[in-house]
């Protein structure tokens, strides 16, 4: 007799009959919660998405955090939502519920039957749990597409494989998106006090935990209302906003500047701390940005910050040609923008 020790082995190959035979969910989506199991069980198909002209999910470069896994949310036509079953993720912490991720590895020979590799169990960031890309949808209509954002679960060392990784670009271009604002649903932390990933130090090693530190998701959270009430402020002057979702050729995922004012002609990178290191950081990123931005007449960059910087990293600004806005008591310093005055 099968057991759920037996299927949930990283590396092993199954079937969602034989998943579902023991812990009692369904077949046939995606995501695919066992209430009475305690679990959500989501099944990985690259190809599937490939078929509509997108290939979000695999294997994404790691960050400061270590390893991650992006997964294309539930919803075949139309804007995806943060709701139903895509809500089920969302939720998996707060409800209790492990999170498993397997992956499409081919059909069991002589049948029809697609097997699944599992990977192992997952969490969702708790920093930033989905990106919003564009994508066609299977009535190839393009769409807001939710990209999720998985983290080994303390304790497990993943299955991945080279196969795994997100397909690269097979050429530049860009998809205007909406602006990456906050995220309206909040991910819960963990009971145990704390997400713990697996970090890879430069891919060599599974075996270093790392925490994500509740002060970083807080300045992430803050960075997000910080784009909210700006974007607002646009808008209410009467200003069209939007972002980018970039695609450089070669290199997988996609650049994603904060913000996008296409009234003026200018692209904004917001922080949540008021640091030299982001302040830097934000330099660089603009630097990056601006070369894939098309457009008439010169594009301006802007750093969007939360309050006042030093008078050092104001001439820095001034010296890299990189406009500054800053959230007063009242409104927005440094906007609009110098050359916009009379």
């Amino acid at each position: 007799m099968t057991t759920s020790v037996d299927l949930l082995v990283p590396g092993r190959i199954t079937t969602r009959d034989a998943i579902a035979a023991v812990f009692g969910c369904g077949t046939f989506q995606g995501i695919e919660p066992a209430d009475k199991a305690g679990k959500v069980f989501v099944y990985s198909d690259p190809s599937a998405g490939e078929e509509y002209g997108y290939t979000f999910d695999g294997r994404a470069e790691d960050d400061e955090f270590g390893p991650l896994y992006l997964y294309t949310g539930a919803g075949a036509n139309g804007p995806q939502k943060p709701s139903g079953r895509n809500g089920a993720l969302l939720t998996h912490v707060e409800k209790g519920r492990e999170l498993h991720l397997f992956v499409a590895a081919g059909r069991v020979p002589g049948s029809g039957t697609m097997q699944q590799r599992y990977v192992g169990q997952m969490v969702l960031d708790p920093v930033k749990p989905y990106d919003v890309r564009r994508g066609p949808g299977k009535d190839r209509v393009m769409r807001d597409v939710l990209v999720f954002r998985f983290r080994p679960a303390e304790g497990t060392t993943p299955a991945w494989t080279d196969a795994d990784r997100v397909p690269v670009a097979t050429k530049s271009g860009y998809e205007i998106v909406d602006p990456e604002v906050a995220v309206p649903t909040a991910v819960p932390v963990p009971k145990q006090g704390g997400v713990k990933v697996k970090k890879t130090e430069q891919h060599t090693t599974a075996e270093t935990v790392a925490d994500i530190p509740a002060g970083q998701r807080k300045v992430l959270r803050r960075e997000g209302e910080l784009v909210t009430a700006f974007v607002a402020h646009l808008e209410a002057a009467g200003h069209e906003t939007h972002s980018f979702q970039i695609a450089v050729e070669g290199e997988p995922g996609a650049l994603t500047p904060d913000l996008y004012d296409a009234t003026d002609h200018a692209l904004y990178e917001a922080k949540g701390l008021t640091t030299r290191a982001n302040i830097r950081m934000a330099i660089g990123q603009l630097a990056d940005y601006r070369r894939h931005i098309p457009g008439d007449k010169v594009l301006r960059v802007a750093v969007l910050l939360p309050s006042e910087p030093s008078d050092d990293l104001k001439d820095l600004l001034g010296e890299e040609y990189v406009e500054l806005v800053y959230q007063t008591a009242d409104g927005f310093a440094g906007w609009p923008l110098a050359y916009n005055k009379s």
